[in-house]
């Protein structure tokens, strides 16, 4: 890409520091986002604001990292009705980088192209590694996108992420990552579970997981969720209703495919259960404490059955 030069929609715990990281790398962005202090805190390390999405139309690029496509579509609105009164430049590109429906966004590349009479192209290219590899700029990204678009792109995904992957056209990133959240999912709710059995059963949960990462048992879920689950710490790191929404999407790129996800139907109602006991906007580790109030109530189920 000529111009290193990107808008940046969405701040949040993994927008701020994924936009620091672009201006790191000597990037020019200019972001917008709905609370001002993320923008006041963004411009103090170089960056600049805009008051309105549309303001971003010129740019070469402009990532929208919001909670779900839902919130892209609706900040992008004056954008894209903009676009149709004045077209932007031919190879315009709007990289949506957080984790939606593979089919969503392959309809919003639709509309994105017709609202700019072709001149601006949708690339979807989500991420993983957490609050940490975004602010290390270590992330894993998964693109959906002509091999045109991704070589253009690789400058400013490279400054974000240490893995970048091209894996298809548009909406194969995001089919990547409801593969990687059906791995993140299970995997921590199966630490969650294990930790509930063991500290139950009388067993030390951090000595549990000590051994664990020595063996096949080991992995990055464990490394770096492990520790939260252990202490029971939920302070979040990025939203646990998350993950309900992201396994949906499984559950629909199966259905489209015809495979069977198991797992991922566990998963699902695993997550809604955590929903439901109101515990969405706590981490990703609070499934334990999901677990652990399922378990009660068995106790007290199996309880009231015996007398």
């Amino acid at each position: 890409m000529d111009r290193k030069e990107a808008g940046f929609v969405g701040l949040g715990l993994m927008g701020a520091p994924m936009a620091a990281n672009l201006l790191a790398a000597g990037w020019a962005v200019s972001a917008w986002n709905r609370s001002p202090a993320a923008l006041d805190a963004f411009e103090a390390r170089g960056g600049s604001s805009v008051a309105a999405v549309e303001a971003l139309r010129d740019l070469p690029v402009i990532v929208f990292m919001l909670p779900d496509l839902s919130d892209i579509e609706d900040a992008s609105a004056a954008l894209l009705a903009g676009w149709a009164a004045r077209p932007p430049a031919p190879g315009t590109a709007v990289v949506v980088m957080s984790s939606v429906s593979p089919s969503a966004v392959q309809a919003f590349g639709a509309r994105v192209a017709e609202a700019s009479g072709g001149y601006a192209v949708v690339v979807d290219a989500p991420v993983s590694g957490g609050t940490k590899g975004a602010v290390d700029g270590t992330l894993a990204i998964m693109a959906g996108a002509s091999e045109e678009d991704f070589r253009r792109l690789l400058p400013l995904f490279s400054a974000m992420g240490s893995t970048v992957r091209r894996l298809g056209p548009l909406g194969a990133g995001s089919l990547a990552k409801a593969c990687n959240q059906l791995i993140v999912g299970t995997t921590t709710a199966a630490l969650a579970e294990a930790a509930e059995l063991a500290e139950r059963s009388g067993m030390d949960v951090a000595a549990l997981y000590e051994v664990l990462a020595g063996g096949l048992a080991g992995s990055r879920v464990l490394d770096i969720v492990g520790p939260r689950l252990a202490a029971k710490n939920y302070e979040p790191t990025g939203p646990a209703r998350f993950m309900h929404k992201d396994l949906s999407f499984v559950l629909e790129s199966a259905a489209a495919a015809g495979a069977a996800v198991p797992m991922a139907a566990a998963g699902v109602e695993l997550y809604a259960e955590l929903k439901r006991q109101g515990l969405g906007d706590r981490d990703l580790a609070v499934v334990r404490q999901t677990i652990s109030n399922l378990s009660d109530n068995t106790t007290v189920n199996t309880t009231v059955k015996t007398k």
